[in-house]
């Protein structure tokens, strides 16, 4: 995997209860435009990726093993 995935934790889903989860584990894709006004990208309830606020949520460090897990699995629903 050329780049890093980052994971974050919703902290606060106040008027998108149907698109994030409370105390849910989030990858995040990489947006420097949108990190640059507090907003971050993370794939939702839905299986696309949206902008939210970055203060919703939390940044998670993962070691690399269960980072790996995570998103094997996480492609794994994703297919057909």
């Amino acid at each position: 995997m050329a780049e890093h995935a980052r994971f974050a934790v919703c902290i606060n889903n106040s008027g998108y209860a149907a698109s994030l989860e409370l105390r849910k584990l989030y990858e995040v894709i990489a947006d420097p435009e949108a990190e640059k006004d507090d907003m971050i990208r993370v794939v939702d309830e839905s299986g696309d990726d949206y902008l939210y606020s970055a203060d919703r949520f939390v940044f998670a460090p993962l070691p690399a093993s269960v980072e790996e897990a995570v998103l094997h699995a996480t492609a794994a629903t994703r297919e057909p």
